[in-house]
């Protein structure tokens, strides 16, 4: 679904990402781990075609990301950890924005929308300019959004970030619905705790270079993953 190569992106003199790779396949929610400036959302925009990298591939769904941006992209969706939208427009034309982007039939996207607004009770607040929202009002927008067109790929960082516990257990449901139906799930998070119960598989990164890498019962045998992260850090 998402294999990443030899990945390498530097800015000036500093490697923000040295020579990493990853694979995630169909059906897995793969959690992305690493302290701040560890080199997580560097790789994150280069796997979804905003950052030019230096050496290495990424393919998605068999396709290369530099060779083929917008069939990439049409099999992915991707939520920034801060979400910048179109705070011009209402929540609801916005969300037709992106299903006009996508072609997504009419009646597909209304009942979609419908669904999505309906469960992070949104739908009273299409109507306003996103401008007027909170950054969890935001983030919800973003994550209906991500799911409207069906992505086979669905990568995010921070997802969590600003959304309450009812829309974080919620969007924790609508990612293993996805891998379920087969899609496949990459994501960053600082919080531990979620990513040891939500992930199939974890990688954790630091100053740019992978450091372990696997299912979650490999990287954190009988620890938590709090304890084998603190441990990588101090090392």
């Amino acid at each position: 679904m998402l294999k990443i190569e030899h990945l390498t992106k530097n800015y000036g003199e500093k490697k923000a990402v040295d020579d990493l790779s990853l694979h995630i396949l169909p059906g897995e929610i793969f959690g992305f781990i690493g302290h701040n400036g560890a080199g997580k959302s560097t790789t994150i925009k280069s796997a979804v075609g905003i950052l030019k990298f230096d050496e290495g591939t990424i393919t998605i769904c068999g396709k290369n990301i530099k060779d083929d941006p917008v069939a990439c992209k049409k099999d992915l969706a991707y939520i920034p950890d801060n979400p910048d939208l179109y705070e011009f427009m209402s929540g609801i034309k916005y969300l037709n924005f992106i299903a006009d982007i996508f072609a997504i039939p009419a009646d597909v996207r209304q009942e979609k929308i419908r669904k999505y607004a309906d469960l992070f009770e949104l739908t009273q607040d299409l109507g306003q300019p996103v401008s007027a929202y909170s950054h969890g009002m935001k983030q919800k927008l973003a994550v209906i959004s991500a799911w409207l067109h069906d992505p086979k790929l669905i990568v995010m960082d921070e997802p969590f970030v600003g959304l309450d516990p009812k829309a974080s257990h919620l969007l924790k449901e609508m990612m293993r619905e996805h891998c379920n139906k087969g899609g496949a799930i990459f994501f960053s998070t600082h919080v531990l705790e979620v990513a040891e119960k939500l992930c199939d598989k974890v990688a954790i990164i630091k100053q740019g270079k992978l450091v372990k890498e696997g299912t979650m019962e490999e990287v954190k045998g009988d620890d938590s993953l709090e304890e084998v992260f603190l441990e990588l850090e101090a090392e």
